[in-house]
């Protein structure tokens, strides 16, 4: 970690931009709210990778997970493709909903 004052001021403009990316894409996805896109799911596609975005940014520098050991890494690996997979199991069940014709 930081040890001298030039470290840490580093530190803090390194968070304080980090800060200022998050507000920045809070605002950006505050704003696809009100866009229609094409399709409803690309609505969600777009909103859900930039919440990822987001997430990552947070995770790796206010909890400070971009300075873990290896084993970290490959659980955040893991964790990454199974959301991954559930990203794609929702994709693929908006492209061919089940239709109940006696509802």
């Amino acid at each position: 970690m930081a040890d001298s004052p030039q470290e840490i001021q580093k530190q803090v403009k390194k968070i304080l931009l980090i800060g200022a990316i998050l507000i920045f894409f809070t605002v950006v996805t505050v704003a696809l709210s009100y866009v229609e896109l094409p399709s409803h799911s690309l609505n969600i596609i777009v909103g859900m990778i930039l919440a990822t975005i987001k997430a990552a940014l947070v995770a790796l520098v206010f909890m400070h997970l971009n300075h873990e050991a290896k084993l970290v890494y490959k659980v955040l690996a893991f964790t990454g493709a199974f959301v991954t997979a559930l990203f794609l199991l929702f994709y693929f069940s908006n492209i061919d909903p089940l239709v109940f014709k006696d509802f």
